[in-house]
């Protein structure tokens, strides 16, 4: 969803869609300055949809239950993947936010599950939202003729009793990278039945897998090929990633085997106005050297989502950290109950952190509308379907071209117009952009990188599939490992053998990688009162986030923390709304 810069503002001159409407009636409101705050917006034109026939080699009962959600025929790109995947070969689809990649996959892996009762599919996602929105689609279609396919969740939300049956009845396991590293392959001997008729592995919005995280996934990938080959199994990967540069390239280093791409967008869209929002600086507040501050990008973010809110647009404020989200939603609701609005009480935070039942609920209450507002964090930036989004408003530039139009693209799931706001923040990089607009929309999508030779990924990761099944000498040269694998043995990790590489005895690799990056256990926030549970904070955040005397507020409440206890992994707090924050 790259736009193709125009150096003319074209609010003057374009057709009124509704963007351009909600952002008329959003200028200047509220600002309390007659300067306006608007340096730059543009009209993004619609799309028109190409379709195609399905293919021929399509299980019927698998189109009649796509008919019967109202999907009458595939879009071009929909159909290009799925052919690509069905005749064996690695495929990843990079198209717009909201272009309906997943039919792309659901497609052949369906057919494939109808066609051989034994075959058996995996789904990754990099987060448990887009896990648990995938997976209701996915029910949502197996009802009648494909009731035997039994799809089902594996992952930290899941019951140990549900996990069982997933792993004992599903044929279409949707899980995660964390899970697949920690569970599936440390204890594949239980899941051999699976692996050995494996035939396909989804990789959604597999963009988001770049740096030190994405080099760890890339060999999680790894080890899953290297098992499953095995036990005798081949899968098709399919890669599903929003537009980026080099989809192919990227995903090959990912999975570490050639992929084909498809990139010309068959899905229709309607008319985007994009605007680039300046707060105002404020007459009451000065910094240390004596210099106007400017109001804050959150505090206008808010502002801003209630009046789109009291226009009646369904709206997402992205932020960029979980009290920021919490505390925007929360001056939403304000702003919205000072003007003697009820619909503050359709406006709300999400964020990671929440219970899982608080999560899915907030998520229901998004996709079916009980929800005007809502201000979170990148976790609802990836893939959830949430249909008939207005407006997105952006609070600061999120760190990536690509993160900015994948946000930005959640507006407009109707295939009407929307609206799209970056609010710059008080620093350099913002108030460049807003004011250099070319820099931002007509600037290339970056590639998402990762590096899986970086010898502190490498290392520990062979180190966890030697514990799955011995290295063998071929293996470890195609990895160029035999270096690395000898630092590793002079620290008494691993031993070779005539047969390869074996980890030392009694070792346990698994449990000393953390794919993300390192930020250690969770630590439980209970209400000390009553004994609830009210979410959970990484301990690598919690001596910032939770110490005692910190202010804690979830979901408009406030609590103030009495404990922190790192070794329990429990913060204790009361509700309290103190005179601090």
């Amino acid at each position: 969803m790259n736009a193709v810069f125009s150096s003319e503002d074209t609010g003057d001159d374009a057709a009124l869609s509704y963007g351009r409407e909600l952002l008329r009636h959003i200028d200047v409101r509220g600002t309390g300055t007659q300067t306006s705050p608007l340096t730059y917006s543009t009209d993004l034109p619609a799309r028109v949809a190409g379709h195609t026939n399905w293919p021929q080699w399509a299980h019927p009962a698998v189109v009649r239950a796509l008919s019967n959600q109202g999907i009458t025929a595939p879009w071009t790109h929909q159909a290009d993947t799925a052919n690509h995947a069905n005749s064996g070969s690695h495929v990843v689809v990079s198209t717009g936010t909201a272009s309906g990649k997943s039919l792309g996959y659901q497609l052949p892996i369906l057919t494939a599950l109808v066609e051989d009762p034994q075959a058996r599919a995996l789904y990754l996602s990099p987060t448990k939202a887009l896990g648990a929105d995938q997976l209701r689609a996915v029910t949502t279609l197996c009802d009648d003729e494909l009731a035997g396919i039994h799809p089902g969740a594996f992952d930290g939300d899941t019951s140990i009793e549900a996990r069982n049956w997933a792993r004992e009845n599903s044929r279409w396991i949707f899980t995660n990278p964390d899970m697949l590293h920690v569970s599936l392959l440390r204890g594949h001997a239980r899941w051999a039945h699976f692996l050995r008729k494996l035939r396909y592995v989804v990789i959604d919005e597999c963009h988001s897998y770049r740096g030190i995280f994405g080099s760890h996934v890339a060999w999680v990938i790894r080890r899953l090929r290297r098992l499953a080959a095995r036990y005798g199994a081949h899968p098709t990967f399919i890669l599903a990633s929003a537009t980026t540069s080099e989809p192919a390239a990227a995903a090959s280093r990912l999975i570490g085997a050639p992929c084909v791409e498809v990139t010309e967008d068959g899905s229709p869209h309607g008319p985007r106005t994009v605007a680039l929002w300046e707060p105002p600086l404020m007459t009451d507040v000065v910094s240390e050297n004596g210099v106007p501050v400017r109001r804050p990008a959150t505090t206008e973010a808010a502002r801003l989502m209630a009046d789109l809110v009291t226009e009646g647009a369904r709206t997402l404020t992205f932020v960029r950290s979980r009290r920021a989200a919490e505390t925007t939603a929360l001056a939403a609701r304000r702003i919205l109950a000072d003007r003697g609005s009820d619909l503050h009480s359709r406006v709300a935070s999400y964020r990671a952190g929440y219970l899982a039942e608080d999560r899915r609920a907030l998520e229901t209450a998004l996709a079916d509308g009980e929800l005007l507002g809502a201000a979170t964090t990148n976790a609802l930036e990836l893939g959830v379907d949430i249909a008939g989004l207005d407006a997105v408003v952006v609070a600061g530039f999120p760190g990536t071209v690509a993160s900015f139009w994948q946000q930005g693209g959640r507006s407009g799931r109707r295939g009407e117009g929307s609206l799209v706001v970056l609010v710059a923040r008080d620093d350099p990089l913002d108030m460049y952009l807003v004011h250099h607009p070319e820099a931002l929309l007509g600037r290339p999508i970056e590639a998402a990188v990762t590096d899986p030779t970086n010898p502190y990924v490498q290392g520990p990761q062979l180190l966890c599939a030697a514990a799955e099944h011995y290295l063998t000498h071929d293996e470890v040269a195609e990895y160029g490992a035999l270096e690395l694998l000898r630092r590793l043995a002079e620290d008494g990790l691993i031993r070779r053998r005539e047969r390869g590489w074996y980890v030392t005895a009694g070792a346990d690799p698994h449990a000393g990688v953390d794919i993300r990056g390192g930020i250690g256990m969770q630590v439980a926030i209970v209400d000390g009162e009553c004994g609830r549970l009210l979410g959970t904070v990484d301990a690598g955040r919690a001596p910032a986030t939770v110490h005692p005397g910190a202010v804690h507020i979830h979901q408009g409440e406030s609590f103030v923390v009495d404990e922190l206890d790192l070794e329990q992994g429990v913060a204790l707090v009361h509700a309290e709304e103190p005179d601090w924050s």
